[in-house]
Formats: structure tokens, C-alpha cells, sequence
């Protein structure tokens, strides 16, 4: 998607050649114009979705995004923390570790949001070693949900994960694709 590969060019910084930093428009601070251009360009690349998946706290807003243009699907998070209003006994569970931060997170989502054959999309901020993504997708076999795809605003194709979720039958489809970072600049897959 040439407007976001635009928006990264102009405003996004590379960190230590493995990092992306773009809070300045989808993760700290969100270009609300632009998070809708997204969310309807991955709306047109996948049919039939009954729900939205994404992992706390950066793809949410994109996830509803999604939502938002398939109609007004439900939106459901898995969340990193425990709180008092988790039934973690009544919940599906997976690790994950992040990337960005190195930490191990248990992950969960109250089973009431989940039903057996719901056909569910799965969107992120990032798809980089594809860690979240694939502990979503454990949660969803475990629920006998269909997964109809994984969607990530950005991706960061080198550095796996794309190959990960797709040697599982699982579509992916990502706005902006880097296969690398070459004098702290990405460079964009093309198909």
C-alpha cells in the first residue's frame, strides 16, 4: 500500500537495523485517516470473517479498524495481564514472547468470546518472527475456530514469520512489506 510505505519512508526511524519505530503514526500516536485507509485495504483482502482477533495494546485499534469497515464486526483482544475480571480458569491461553520487548507473556481470551466455527481474522500492528500471531492462532485451534487469515499493518518479512504462519495453510496479507533495512532505509517487497 504506497500510502503507508509513503508514511513509513517520511516517518519512521530504524532502530539498531531490526526495529521499526513508527509511534509518531500507528503505535504511540495513531494517524486515524491513515489507520482507516489500512483497515479497508485489508478489509478487500479477506471474505467471509465473522470476527476480529489481535493480541494487546498496539493492534487494537487497527483490529477495530477492520471491524469498522467489514460492517461492525466484533473485535476481541487477547490480553498480556491478569485482572480481577478474567476468568482465567475459563480461558484460552497461549506464550508468547515479544519482540520489541524479549519478554515471555502468557496470553489469554476469555472463552465466551470465541465459538467453534466462527471464522476469525487476525490483525496486528507488526508481523516480525510471527510470535503473537502464532500464539493467536493456538488459541483459535484450541477455541475450533476457522482462521481466515493473518493481517499485520507492517511487516518485516526477513525476519520470518510470514513463513512461519504460512507453512501452517494460513493466508497473510500485510499493507507494507520490508524484506530488509539498507542504510537505515526499508526496502519494500515487491510482488
Amino acid at each position: 500500500m504506497k500510502k503507508l510505505e509513503d508514511k513509513i519512508l517520511s516517518d519512521g526511524i530504524i532502530l539498531n537495523n531490526e526495529i521499526l519505530k513508527v509511534d509518531s503514526f500507528v503505535n504511540h500516536q495513531i494517524d486515524s485517516a491513515l489507520l482507516m485507509d489500512i483497515s479497508e485495504d485489508i478489509k478487500n483482502h479477506f471474505s467471509n470473517v465473522d470476527k476480529i482477533v489481535t493480541i494487546e495494546i498496539s493492534g487494537i485499534a487497527f483490529a477495530v479498524g477492520v471491524g469498522v469497515c467489514y460492517g461492525g464486526l466484533p473485535v476481541v483482544f487477547a490480553k498480556k495481564t491478569i485482572s480481577r475480571t478474567l476468568d482465567v480458569l475459563n480461558s484460552y491461553t497461549a506464550d508468547v514472547k515479544s519482540f520489541t520487548k524479549g519478554t515471555l507473556n502468557q496470553i489469554r481470551i476469555d472463552k465466551k468470546f470465541l465459538k467453534k466455527g466462527e471464522r476469525v481474522l487476525i490483525v496486528d500492528d507488526f508481523l516480525a518472527s510471527g510470535n503473537a500471531a502464532i500464539g493467536l492462532i493456538e488459541i483459535l485451534k484450541q477455541a475450533g475456530c476457522e482462521i481466515v487469515g493473518v493481517s499485520a499493518i507492517i511487516e518485516k518479512r526477513f525476519q520470518g514469520g510470514r513463513k512461519r504462519i504460512e507453512d501452517l495453510g494460513i493466508k497473510v496479507y500485510c499493507p507494507a512489506s520490508i524484506d530488509a533495512f539498507v542504510d537505515g532505509k526499508p526496502k519494500f517487497h515487491e510482488d
